[in-house]
This record gives C-alpha cells, structure tokens and sequence, in this order.
C-alpha cells in the first residue's frame, strides 16, 4: 500500500518518541485507556461521537474518509473520521461512533475491540451554538474495506508511523482568515483541524504523554 513503509532518514523528535510504541500502538493504547462515561447527560447540549479505528498490518495505520460537500455543513468536503451527531435512540456515545462508522462506511464495530474513549472536543467550526465530540478507539484484527455511503465520497487508511514521520508536515490556511493550522498531507487529502486534533491524542496517549 503506498505509504507503508516506515519513514526514511532522520527522524522528528516527535517520530522517535512515537516510534518506541510503533510496533505495539493497540496494546500500548490498551493499557493506558479505559471506557469513561459515554451517556449523554439530560441537557440540550449537542453531542457527537467519532471513531478512531486503528489496524495493525506492517506498521499501524487509522481509517479516514472524505466527507461530501453540502452546503451549511461546517466539515462539508473536510477528511474526517466516521461519525457524527447523537441520537436518542442511540442510549449512549458508544453506539453513536457505531451507527454512523455503519452508515458512512459500511463498517460494523460492534464486535471490534474498543480500547477506551477520549474526553469530548469542542471543533473550533462548529457555529454558534458548538457541539462536544468524544472519540472512541477501536482496534480491529481485519484489513476493513470500507464502502462509501451517501455522506463519504472516499475512504482511506493513513500510515500512522509515516504521519509522525514529520514526512506529511504542512499547513493549512482556514478559508478566508489569515489563520493557519498543522495539517498532514497525504496522496492529495489535507488532514487538519479537529481529525489532526484527536490523532495527535491519540499519538499521545501511546507514548505515555
């Protein structure tokens, strides 16, 4: 798969840090993470739930798809990973990162080893009103082919070890502000904002951070 192989020359501090768990990111995640509360509280506020699925092959690597471009929509064509907004037939934040990883990818997580939760994110673009995201690790055993559902135009599986090889390093300019943020660039998609957020915990976490 292109991008698969570990990363050449001198690595970042970040890399080398990284690259101590690089062989072994599910378990390293595994016995730092724990399921946290994942019921919403009874209150109005809006609530999402993504998951980060992860696949050990060769070196690890986590499922990312291209969102469709609808107007109103603030990651309208963004990368992201699958998810979205809690329903109450949903009971929980759990089921949340499930239904729509199904809906968006044609992926069943239900039977995928579930890691543990991140506490919630508040995207920066959410509007006004903003929205808490909690993210949901899962790890599974099988290379998954995801199929596209009406709100994904692509799917992809980006080599974690090549990302924070410091190999995709950019920038990415928010659409007409002055403001810029990290990104990695990989095979033409552009991964910033909150996805590059949850993916540098994650990183994190491995480490021991």
């Amino acid at each position: 798969m292109p991008g698969a192989t570990a990363p050449r020359g001198n690595p970042t501090p970040a890399f080398r840090r990284y690259h101590l768990v690089v062989a072994s990111l599910i378990e390293s995640l595994a016995a730092r993470m724990t399921p946290g509360e994942v019921r919403p509280a009874p209150d109005a506020r809006r609530r999402a739930a993504v998951a980060v699925v992860l696949h050990d092959e060769q070196y690890p690597r986590v499922l990312l798809m291209k969102r469709v471009e609808r107007a109103g929509d603030p990651w309208s064509g963004h990368i992201s990973l699958p998810g979205g907004g809690y329903q109450d037939s949903d009971h929980d934040l759990r089921v949340t990162a499930i239904r729509e990883t199904r809906e968006e990818l044609g992926i069943e997580l239900e039977g995928a080893r579930l890691l543990g939760n991140l506490a919630a994110l508040h995207p920066r673009s959410s509007g006004p009103t903003g929205i808490e995201v909690t993210p949901f690790v899962f790890a599974t055993t099988e290379a998954l082919e995801p199929v596209c559902g009406p709100e994904a135009l692509a799917a992809f599986w980006l080599p974690l070890a090549l990302a924070t090889s410091g190999a995709l390093d950019g920038t990415h300019r928010y659409p007409g502000s002055e403001l810029e943020f990290p990104s990695w660039n990989y095979e033409g998609h552009v991964i910033w904002g909150l996805t590059r957020r949850i993916l540098d915990l994650v990183l994190e976490v491995a480490a021991g951070g």
